[in-house]
């Protein structure tokens, strides 16, 4: 059985999962902004996020933990200090998401599969390559043609000068700037089956 990696302070993770069956999970375009508004509910306060990618069946999103100390609460009721568990905050997520949908579509029983997978970042290539390999995932699985036309990917949040949550000014200045951020991801395109070789245990 797989060891499940857990979820530290201040570490870097890909998280990624797919629908349960391969089962499409975004069924109009609207179901899109519910599950960023989610995410933004139950896991943006406790993790910084630097890339994304929804697609019809499959998630892809880029985080690092927050620090030990920002992930301890207080019970309004009780008024006790509690830690504040990421793994149980995707689950809060994908749970809040599945009853949506099913009761907006008449379905029932789960919508992802039973766990979500996560891999820890370790290298800087990796950090890279991931986030190029995240924002090219829609070409990749033959959803569009060009990358840059998916809209629901954070490509172009990060190059965006609106309001976001996204880690933007960092990652920008992990690539040199916002120029070398586009010419990068258009550069490497020819690589892409390296990249996809480089994070094969990665592809839903």
């Amino acid at each position: 059985m797989q060891e499940i990696v857990k979820l530290e302070p201040s570490r870097y993770y890909h998280i990624y999962t797919r629908g349960n069956n391969k089962e499409t999970i975004f069924k109009a375009p609207d179901n899109f902004n519910l599950f960023l508004q989610l995410f933004k509910k139950y896991i943006a306060p406790y993790a910084a996020t630097y890339a994304y990618c929804l697609l019809p069946n499959h998630v892809h999103f880029l985080i690092c933990v927050n620090e030990a100390e920002s992930l301890t609460v207080y019970d309004p009721v009780t008024q006790k200090p509690f830690k504040i568990d990421l793994q149980r905050q995707f689950s809060h997520l994908f749970n809040a998401y599945t009853k949506t949908i099913n009761t907006r579509y008449g379905r029932t029983g789960s919508l992802f599969q039973e766990r979500f997978k996560r891999k820890e970042v370790t290298s800087e290539l990796y950090f890279t390559r991931l986030i190029q390999y995240i924002h090219f995932n829609p070409q990749h699985h033959g959803l569009i043609d060009v990358f840059s036309e998916w809209p629901y990917s954070s490509y172009h949040s990060l190059l965006s000068k609106s309001k976001t949550l996204l880690q933007r000014e960092t990652v920008i200045a992990w690539f040199g700037g916002s120029a070398e951020f586009r010419k990068f991801h258009e550069e490497n395109a020819a690589e892409f089956k390296a990249i996809v070789q480089l994070i094969a245990d990665d592809d839903v």
